[in-house]
């Protein structure tokens, strides 16, 4: 990796330079600009434009043969003519010179390059194929390389724009806030650079990672988080190729008291791989992507909106504890229409609290409304501190964790004077507030101003606000591993030493009850079986490939010895109808009834860690959808957890006079479900026991059918 950032300043450029790669590349004492144009007004003239602009107190080389001298700088007619040492390069060059540059980069000692040219991978094979030697290219001569195909990268503590986007045209300086971005496309991080700008926010840092043959996001938003400079990254994602070190990017970002605001796109149907198990089909193609985040409360948005908003709001606000709201509005049809999307997204608008209506009385007209949400009426605007005196008073109040003010037709010196007020009142509060402004920019500039000015975003609907408000109330949710593992490892590890995966071997390793069974191969071995276990039993048919038997009448239910027979021609009339290979017919007693449970685990794509999942079982399972999961392994306080986020929760907890269930028995299999799959990572793929039957308090679950398959397979199956 290139290292930590956190260089406040470049130093002296003729000094020897043991930093890591990316602060030389972030905080350069000297830059090169390859293939730069001397056309005033040329896209690749902009580069050595902005970085005089910007202030940039480092060397500047331009290197191009076909000038003397470009704006005042002498210009070298190669990269190993420049006089002193390189940290980075520029290039700007066509793709099929590329290469060249990047050996002649490290020959002089350069920290890394930025890569503008486009051509690579995206174009096609050969385009791939020129990104890979680039790629073989950069670890050869030592360099790390941004790109291709990006728009470079900005980073104000060093006053570097080292881009060619327009947008930085008016990159404004940045606050104390400390955001930065970092993106994979560039077109998108040019509009969230323009957007930022409009909405007066500077950017610590802001980095373009396009195609990413050497460096990517992730390795860029890593050093960022140890940037002292920096307090919240935003990131746009298309694609994590690495969820190990997505993990540790949001585990070292948690840990440090950083926010990462991350929309991500790719995350559609078409993109998820086929799964055996309920659970693993039920997961979408980015479960391990969205739990990690959910772990270490990476907050996750939707569009570019609210990617800047939340950003700016979570830098420039005090933190959000919790997520109950007060609303102060200046419309009561405003108030309600926030009360409905709060309750859409979570939030609760709580009673506020005796002595805090009674402070409110005295302030707000006898037509208003003293309770959640507070409506001030426009007649308030004629009071000089009634307002800012009513969102102090409602601030105050112990049940609330964040005030939403609604503003609509408040213009002019109104409109400013509320405006000092809300930032007045914003610097005093450790709870955050949020401004939604229902009003036309034009009539409401000098307010917004005003707001902006101080950090605070202003949103330009309710729904904008409300959404802003719950991302900014979701918290960490640390599922802890077992402090002490349940499952005996070396009996687990002794059945997956075996070539071939056995589910009811597993489940006896884990200790998961499971009712008696043998496989029969014969309708009279059927019957003589039944007969031995003495009471109706259950038929099912038996094979490797067989992933859900009800699906094709492969199970029969209460048999009686007398009917054994029949229903054993009966299932195996049912498989060759279906054409399905069977290794005989599975013989299992019957278990008293209970709450179906699905308990399933599944070892998630790109390398994060394997996922446990728990939801309504049996055959409804995929009708109804109603799962709950986390990242493996989970502890028992976890696992009951997930259980209570089901909707078929009250089945567990005695529904309309039914017992309790035993919800200490699911918790127990819960838990060495998910110690199996994190023990037995990359030689268990998934792993489902459907149905777990939960009978009553203090009798147990067992473990009626299970499949299991290899990592990315499912033709090794035993139900």
């Amino acid at each position: 990796m290139g290292g930590s950032i956190n260089t406040a300043h470049a130093g002296d450029a003729g000094r020897s330079d043991d930093r890591p790669a990316l602060a030389r590349m972030f905080a350069p004492r000297s830059v090169a600009l390859v293939g730069v144009s001397g056309r005033p007004g040329s896209t690749m003239a902009r580069p050595l434009t902005f970085l005089v602009e910007h202030g940039f107190a480092g060397e500047i080389h331009p290197v191009n043969p076909n000038y003397d001298e470009i704006d005042g700088h002498p210009c070298h007619p190669s990269l190993d003519a420049v006089p002193g040492p390189v940290d980075l390069v520029l290039v700007m060059v066509p793709a099929a010179r590329v290469i060249e540059v990047v050996h002649q980069a490290g020959a002089v000692g350069a920290a890394g390059v930025i890569v503008f040219a486009s051509g690579f991978g995206e174009t096609g094979d050969a385009g791939a194929d020129l990104q890979t030697r680039l790629r073989d290219a950069a670890r050869e001569a030592g360099v790390r390389v941004l790109g291709p195909n990006c728009q470079g990268l900005l980073y104000a503590p060093a006053s570097l724009c080292a881009t060619f986007t327009s947008a930085a045209v008016r990159a404004r300086a940045p606050r104390e806030a400390g955001v930065a971005y970092v993106g994979q496309s560039g077109a998108i991080g040019g509009s969230i650079l323009d957007l930022a700008n409009e909405m007066g926010l500077g950017l610590t840092a802001w980095a373009s990672t396009g195609n990413q043959a050497d460096l990517d996001l992730v390795e860029v938003a890593r050093a960022l988080v140890d940037d002292d400079a920096v307090r919240v990254i935003m990131l746009y994602v298309e694609a994590v190729g690495d969820g190990a070190a997505y993990t540790d990017l949001a585990r070292a970002a948690f840990e440090r008291g950083k926010t990462l605001v991350v929309l991500r796109s790719g995350r559609s149907a078409a993109g998820q791989r086929a799964a055996a198990s309920h659970t693993g089909a039920m997961l979408g193609n980015d479960a391990g992507f969205r739990l990690v985040s959910q772990r270490f409360g990476v907050i996750q948005v939707e569009d570019l909106d609210e990617l800047l908003a939340v950003a700016a709001a979570r830098a420039a606000l005090a933190p959000m504890r919790g997520r109950r709201i007060a609303v102060v509005t200046t419309s009561g049809g405003a108030g309600s229409l926030a009360a409905d999307r709060c309750a859409e997204h979570g939030l609760a608008l709580p009673e506020l609290a005796p002595v805090t209506r009674d402070a409110l009385a005295p302030l707000i007209p006898d037509f208003g409304a003293l309770a959640n949400p507070v409506d001030v009426t426009a007649q308030i605007l004629g009071s000089d501190d009634a307002f800012g005196a009513v969102c102090d008073t409602v601030g105050a109040d112990d049940s609330v964790d964040a005030v939403l003010v609604l503003l609509t037709m408040v213009v002019g010196d109104n409109g400013r004077k509320l405006a000092r007020d809300l930032v007045r009142t914003a610097q005093a509060l450790d709870k955050p507030i949020l401004v939604a402004w229902l009003a036309g920019h034009d009539l409401t500039a000098e307010g917004r101003a005003e707001l902006r000015a101080a950090g605070m975003p202003v949103f330009a609907s309710v729904d904008g606000a409300v959404r802003a408000a719950a991302r900014l109330a979701q918290a960490a949710v640390i599922d802890a591993a077992p402090s002490k593992p349940r499952i005996d490892r070396a009996r687990l590890d002794a059945v997956l030493a075996g070539g071939r995966l056995d589910g009811e071997a597993l489940l006896d390793a884990l200790t998961v009850s499971r009712p008696q069974s043998s496989i029969v191969n014969s309708a009279a071995a059927a019957r003589a079986a039944v007969a031995a276990l003495g009471a109706p039993a259950a038929l099912k048919l038996a094979g490797g490939g067989l992933d859900h038997k009800s699906d094709i009448g492969g199970v029969r239910l209460g048999v009686s010895a007398e009917a054994a027979e029949a229903a054993y021609e009966s299932l195996m009339a049912a498989a060759r109808a279906k054409n399905v290979p069977v290794a005989g017919v599975q013989v299992q007693s019957m278990i008293e009834s209970g709450v179906e449970l699905v308990i399933g685990a599944t070892a998630a794509a790109e390398g994060f860690p394997p996922i446990v999942t728990v939801g309504l079982g049996g055959v409804t399972t995929e009708l109804y959808r109603d799962t709950a999961s986390a990242l493996a392994p989970i502890d028992a306080d976890g696992a009951r957890a997930l259980l209570r986020r089901l909707r078929a929760w009250p089945l567990l907890d005695g529904f309309r006079g039914a017992p309790p269930a035993d919800v200490d028995a699911a918790v127990d299999v819960i838990v060495r479900v998910s110690e199996a799959m994190a023990f037995g990572a990359g030689r268990i793929g998934e792993f489902e026991i459907n149905p777990l039957i939960v009978a009553a308090a203090g009798r147990g679950a067992m473990a009626v059918d299970v499949l299991v398959s290899p990592p990315a397979a499912v033709d090794s199956r035993d139900d």
